[in-house]
């Protein structure tokens, strides 16, 4: 352990000493810097509080850690330990400030600095929020936070571009890759599974932009879902049959209307004895059956090669003896080898795209599928996916940001070139309370769907006046 520990010439010490004190206490009690620290200069008025006399403190400290420590071999370490010794170090040093400091300060400021080391700097208390669900860096001094479902800024901040740049940088490397001006974007994800965007000057004129999808590390289950208002009970019941019934599901909505998160309560109806094969570009699913194969796609390296796409993941599970496939989200070609699969012995599978109506994701699927680049007839691609799509769900993220099911509809076939749906449950809006919460009710249209005799064959009887039913009327206020 001991080649973690420097001398002042930079030569590393040896182990235990005569004493048989271990490495981190010969450095806890390691003699303080020749040099005096230099002090700040402040006024008696000026509140100890002040950012830049806060920030000089822990910069000074933090560099004068580095000095002592060999960070380079601290992943070999136990990290409780290196952190404890590096706790004790740091306090030390902020003792010797000139600036009197009391313990809640010093911890503090101890927090920030191993955040700097072992985190994403000021980001690292965002990340441990619970409530807060995506991080936007705007630029160095401008950070927006998503906190049940409406953004709000917060007062955190990075010292300037080099330092947010320091973090971004930490991110990427940490997964193999690298930012710069020849590669300005990135994205990459964190070891919790959170999603990471990057991209920096000259693409971002105001600097270095970082946004963060956090990864929710508890799935929410159908019955939250009731809880929260996002649909009712009978929905819930309908949605359980349509997986058990091995239905082909597409789940639209747009950016942050809880795609996934409907995705990972869908997939825990799947049957236990069943194989599953998930598809994502940032892998975010939680399943917890235990035959699950999971596959990511893979971006180009610098020189351009080594990309596996989607369309190449799609296509190789398909000899992998799959009873359903699940794609995180179809963004492209890959959709025709998708509706193929569905087509082919495939049924039971569940994906999503970016959509703001039914009919409008029938519509992006078509456009989806012409990037195939066969030539394939404006009816042909219809009645691929009028054959293979069999229900289509539709999320959506309200003003007052609470996220709700607006539309369950069932593809009933086709009529001349157009394809034809029936709304099953629908969310009626009614307004806004004094607060401005959105008020409104689920609804049953009281048509009886033609897969509900699929889903009676499946074991899944439903009861008669399922469909009949309006359902209770929506909770407010409350989000996911």
């Amino acid at each position: 352990m001991s080649h973690w520990l420097r001398t002042r010439d930079g030569a590393p010490r040896s182990g235990p000493g005569e004493r048989g004190t271990l490495p981190w206490e010969r450095l806890a009690s390691a003699d303080p810097e020749p040099e005096a620290p230099q002090p700040v200069a402040r006024t008696s008025r000026e509140p100890l509080g002040d950012a830049t006399v806060i920030q000089q403190i822990k910069s000074r400290a933090h560099r004068r850690l580095l000095e002592r420590l060999n960070l380079s071999n601290l992943d070999s370490l136990d990290r409780d330990e290196v952190v404890a010794a590096i706790r004790k170090v740091l306090h030390d040093l902020l003792l010797q400030e000139s600036v009197p400091l009391n313990f809640d300060e010093r911890e503090l400021l101890v927090g920030q600095v191993l955040d700097e080391i072992f985190g994403l700097g000021p980001l690292e208390p965002l990340m441990q929020d619970p409530e807060i669900s995506d991080i936007l860096v705007n630029t160095y001094d401008q950070v927006y936070v998503e906190r049940n479902g409406r953004l709000e800024r917060t007062d955190v901040r990075f010292q300037d571009d080099r330092h947010l740049l320091q973090v971004i940088d930490r991110i990427v490397s940490a997964v193999g890759r690298r930012i710069d001006d020849a590669s300005p974007m990135v994205d990459a994800r964190l070891p919790d599974g959170s999603r990471v965007n990057a991209i920096i000057p000259p693409l971002a004129i105001d600097g270095p932009h970082l946004s963060i999808r956090k990864f929710k590390r508890d799935a929410l289950s159908g019955e939250d879902l009731i809880r929260m208002g996002s649909l009712t009970g009978p929905m819930l019941e309908l949605l359980r049959g349509i997986v058990r019934a091995r239905l082909n599901v597409l789940i639209s909505g747009g950016t942050g209307a809880g795609k996934t998160t409907l995705l990972n309560v869908l997939s825990s109806f799947i049957p236990l004895d069943e194989r599953i094969v998930t598809i994502e570009d940032s892998a975010e699913l939680q399943l917890q059956q235990p035959h699950v194969v999971r596959l990511e796609t893979r971006p180009a390296n610098i020189e351009g090669e080594g990309e596996v796409s989607q369309r190449m993941l799609v296509i190789n599970s398909l000899r992998m003896r799959p009873d359903r496939i699940i794609i995180g989200e179809v963004r492209g070609p890959e959709a025709l080898d998708m509706l193929q699969a569905m087509n082919t012995g495939h049924d039971g599978s569940l994906t999503t795209l970016h959509s703001n109506s039914p009919r409008d994701a029938l519509s992006r699927l078509e456009t989806m599928v012409s990037m195939s680049g066969l030539s394939l007839p404006e009816r042909g691609i219809r009645q691929q996916i009028a054959s293979a799509i069999n229900v289509v769900i539709q999320l959506a993220r309200l003003s007052d940001g609470t996220r709700k099911v607006m539309t369950i509809a069932e593809i009933v076939g086709m009529e001349s070139d157009v394809i034809t749906m029936q709304d099953i449950f629908v969310f009626e809006r009614q307004g806004l309370d004094e607060r401005g919460r959105v008020l409104g009710q689920f609804r049953a249209t009281g048509i009886r769907p033609r897969f509900a005799e699929r889903l009676k064959a499946y074991g899944v009887p439903l009861p008669a006046d399922l469909f009949a039913d309006a359902g209770p009327r929506a909770a407010v206020g409350d989000r996911w």
